[in-house]
Parts: C-alpha cells; sequence; structure tokens
C-alpha cells in the first residue's frame, strides 16, 4: 500500500502491516526506515511515481535497526551508495539484526496471542527471515538535521532499543515515532496508540519514559513503523500509551 501525503510531503508505503516513508522537499527526499525485503518494488516504484529516481535518495534514515526496519538497506547502499543514517547505541543490530535484546521470550506471544499469528506470518512471507546486516553508516546523533531532506529534529527515545531514535518535522506538524510509539503492535494485534510488546523491546519501562520526550514535541500527525497514522496529537497518544499494562 502507497498512500502520499500522509502528512506534507511525507509518504507512506506499507506492507504486512510493516511501515516506511518518503520525505520529499522539492525535488529532493529522503527515506526513513527500510521495511522489509519484499518491499523493495513497492518503495522504488513509490519514489518513481512521486516523479523522483531512487538513486537520488539523500539519505536513509533509521529510527532502530530491528530486522523488520532495516530490510532494503543493504540493497539501496549496494546499488545506490544511499547515506545510511543509525544511532551509534543500534549499531550491532544492525550489522546482526536478528540479535537484539528483548524483556520476554518472542516464542510464548503466539499462543497467548494468537490474532497475532497473521500479522507475523506474512511479515515472514514479506521476508522478515532473510534481512541482511549493514557494516557502513553514519552516526545519528540528537538534534536538528537541516542538511536533510524536510530539516528534521532527532529526538532521542530509547527502550524498544537502545538507540531509537524518532523525526521531528516541526514545520508539518509531524513525527515520525517508529516503534517508539505504534497503533498497531504485532507481537499482540492490539491497536491504537501504545509501545510495542516486551517480546521485542529491551527495556520497556525506558520505553514509556521516552514517550515524555516525544509528547513534548506537540506534533499532530503520528506516523509510526507498525500501524496506521494518528491524527489526534502526539500528547493524547502518548496519555493513552502510558494508561495501558505492559504486555
Amino acid at each position: 500500500m502507497i498512500q502520499n501525503n500522509v502528512a506534507k510531503g511525507i509518504h507512506l508505503v506499507s506492507h504486512a502491516n510493516v511501515n516506511c516513508y518518503i520525505v520529499q522537499q522539492d525535488e529532493r527526499f529522503m527515506m526513513v526506515d527500510a521495511g522489509l525485503p519484499a518491499m523493495w518494488g513497492m518503495i522504488t516504484d513509490a519514489i518513481r511515481a512521486l516523479g523522483l529516481a531512487p538513486e537520488r535518495a539523500e539519505a536513509l534514515v533509521l529510527t532502530h535497526a530491528h530486522f523488520d526496519h532495516l530490510g532494503v538497506a543493504a540493497r539501496m547502499q549496494k546499488e545506490y551508495g544511499t547515506p545510511l543514517w543509525i544511532h551509534p547505541q543500534d549499531a550491532y543490530i544492525a550489522m546482526h539484526p536478528y540479535r537484539y535484546k528483548h524483556q520476554k521470550a518472542r516464542w510464548a506471544y503466539p499462543f497467548k496471542y494468537p490474532r497475532a499469528i497473521p500479522i507475523l506470518g506474512k511479515m515472514v512471507l514479506a521476508g522478515a527471515m532473510n534481512v541482511k546486516g549493514v557494516n557502513h553508516f553514519l552516526p545519528l546523533a540528537p538534534g536538528p538535521m537541516p542538511a536533510l531532506p524536510g530539516a528534521p529534529k532527532v529526538l532521542y527515545v530509547p527502550g524498544h532499543t537502545n538507540g531509537h531514535c524518532a523525526l521531528h518535522f516541526p514545520d508539518r506538524n509531524t513525527l515520525i515515532t517508529g516503534d517508539a510509539l505504534v497503533t498497531l503492535d504485532p507481537y499482540t494485534a492490539r491497536k491504537g496508540p501504545r509501545i510495542v510488546a516486551a517480546a521485542a523491546t529491551a527495556d520497556t519501562t525506558q520505553a514509556l519514559e521516552s514517550l515524555m520526550q516525544l509528547a513534548a514535541a506537540e506534533a499532530h500527525t503520528i506516523l509510526p513503523g507498525h500501524g496506521g497514522p494518528y491524527h489526534g496529537g502526539i500528547a493524547e497518544a502518548v496519555a493513552h500509551a502510558r494508561s495501558l499494562p505492559i504486555l
């Protein structure tokens, strides 16, 4: 699924309940997150449909390095030489996409939350078990990045991973939250603003604390790593997420 202008100049590419984004500024653009391997054609088609050229991407910024956000990163580097940005705390995961911290055993979740089985199954079919690591990347640091398309402000919001970041676009009143705040948890199939379950989160307590940094951004449109866009404002989304039990 491709949705143009889910926020001004920000376009959503979604497949198997995994999202990535094209951030456009006139003829310039960058990617945020890299989806799953099966999304390659969808991503390149979406870029070309905007009148842009995939090889002209100025950056691929990863909110974090879990396998379902790293899917086409190695291919973009190899075929187009796209610069890859990631927080140094997620460098190890970027090199080894299946070696990451999580608080609870993943195998138990399909038994406890059977509605999540089709969601996880679609991710597997989209190449979730065949993601290649990357070895060359630039260090993503908190603060403004005016040189990148859209001039985002990087927010360091650890918890889901040690190096998780979100991107705030103040002039577009928009936050790309990655998995720091989602509207669909793939491991429980629960919908609405929330953190991801402990099956895939390194530190759920820290993840909840980091939500307050998102709330301070005061954005209206929330673009998560999983689930649809949320237009109720970040303060409302964070309040809802913090009211829920940790799963």
